[in-house]
């Protein structure tokens, strides 16, 4: 891991520890998750109920910034109802994700990491998008899935989340 994405990765999570709000934590991921893995966008994705909130995102063109899927139909609900990372070098060739959303965009590539809370319950997830076909390295992988595990850490504090959380919390907080 180089010293400057490490560095980078430990100052979010140092931030995230101090955040105060569920805002305060959607910035620090956004811009930390694109910097850290040098992509061209992340997005923040919030569990409410059974639709994905793209609650934030930090991208050179807009993505999804305020727009609701249902859980089952795009790959951040995928990656939140498996409780698995999912690493998509070329998003035309995978069958998960949802082709008429992601056509007008720049995506080519995306890494999708579930932010899970107590015991593994997933109240978002975090993705970051590249414009060419990319498999995200185990590093980058690494460092997306410390930043998520650190958001979860400060929502499970800022919301006071119990340790089986209910769905919504997070979109309907803060």
């Amino acid at each position: 891991m180089r010293a400057e994405a490490k560095n980078s990765v430990g100052w979010a999570i140092a931030m995230l520890n101090g955040a105060e709000t569920a805002e305060e934590v959607r910035v620090i991921l956004k811009t930390s998750a694109r910097a850290a893995v040098h992509a061209q966008g992340a997005t923040v994705v919030e569990l409410d109920g059974d639709q994905c909130h793209y609650a934030d995102e930090d991208a050179v063109s807009p993505l999804w910034k305020g727009e609701r899927f249902p859980v089952a139909s795009c790959i951040s609900g995928w990656a939140m109802l498996h409780g698995e990372t999912v690493v998509i070098p070329d998003i035309w060739l995978d069958e998960r994700v949802p082709q008429d959303a992601y056509r007008p965009t720049f995506v080519r590539s995306l890494l999708m990491v579930p932010t899970m809370v107590g015991d593994g319950y997933p109240v978002g997830a975090v993705g970051a998008y590249w414009s060419y076909p990319h498999r995200a390295s185990d590093r980058e992988v690494a460092e997306l899935e410390a930043l998520a595990e650190g958001a979860g850490r400060a929502l499970q504090r800022i919301l006071a989340l119990p340790e089986h959380a209910t769905k919504g919390m997070v979109a309907s907080r803060g």
